[in-house]
């Protein structure tokens, strides 16, 4: 079992108390002008990016943010670094509150939802980035070890997506959009459970546009392929660049475009596809 964490919420003058629903603290967004990349055509929506303190959902949350969407900036521990991201979009002129939750706790995403609400009074897009990720033989791993990426990458979807529909119902529709990999089609050695979820999220994604496609909820997964990310211990070293067509790893900024048009209007007929964003690594 995984053991559930504390929910709490950050904000520009620190962390909340225990329970953030006392009534007793209040939440206030700077303001501040010259968002980088602003537009205007996620103005009015609100989007929860899950592990958005580091690499693709940091850059996510601020792609976001300069498409004018108030971002709800969640992290299961890093809080630091979630609390500099959210200050960032906030002196360029956005609104962004940290919250601290586990994903895979049914009841830390529900807390967690329940106070976006409260805070923006909508969720309309949903960004499902938060992994773990590890490398170990498969007839070496434990099934806690097995069950870890399945528990944040599959049932945090499923905890969180259960929990934004219904506003995006309610307001006639909202956008889904899921960070898979290459792994989810290739496979990895050493990476049996990172693939096996992965792969299980193309589903569920392709699942949810076909359900709530009819009422307006689009559904995507982008595959980044090898990216210029910092790397959690223990991971191998990246391999050269040579099976890349364009040369080069990715940035997190490639992929968080690509979230940023997935959630805006230009992709309003786009739904239940899997985007490979490699630089040509793989093609299908």
């Amino acid at each position: 079992m995984l053991a559930l964490e504390s929910f709490q919420t950050i904000h520009s003058t620190g962390i909340f108390p225990d329970n953030p629903f006392d009534g007793n603290a209040s939440m206030t967004t700077t303001t501040a002008t010259g968002v980088t990349g602003a537009g205007t055509e996620l103005a009015g929506k609100v989007a929860l990016i899950t592990g958005a303190a580091r690499n693709i959902g940091r850059a996510t949350a601020l792609a976001l943010a300069a498409g004018g969407a108030s971002v709800a900036i969640n992290t299961r521990a890093s809080k630091e670094d979630a609390a500099k991201v959210a200050a960032e979009i906030r002196a360029g002129g956005g609104q962004a509150e940290v919250y601290v939750a586990d994903i895979a706790s049914a009841t830390a995403v529900k807390a967690m939802a329940a106070s976006i609400l409260e805070r923006f009074g909508r969720i309309d897009i949903l960004v499902l980035n938060a992994s773990v990720r590890s490398e170990k033989p498969f007839l070496e791993l434990s099934y806690e070890e097995w069950r870890l990426p399945l528990a944040i990458t599959l049932d945090g979807a499923f905890f969180c997506a259960q929990a934004c529909l219904p506003s995006m119902l309610a307001n006639g529709g909202g956008a889904i959009v899921t960070l898979g990999g290459m792994q989810s089609l290739s496979g990895a050695s050493n990476r049996v459970n990172g693939s096996v979820a992965k792969h299980g999220l193309v589903g569920m994604t392709r699942a949810l546009a076909r359900e709530y496609g009819d009422r307006g909820v689009r559904a995507n997964c982008i595959a980044p392929g090898t990216m210029n990310t910092t790397r959690a211990a223990g991971r191998s070293a990246r391999p050269e660049p040579t099976g890349i067509p364009l040369g080069r790893y990715g940035e997190a900024e490639e992929i968080a475009s690509v979230v940023r048009f997935l959630a805006g209007p230009g992709a309003s007929f786009l739904s239940g596809q899997t985007i490979q964003v490699n630089g040509g690594q793989m093609m299908f």
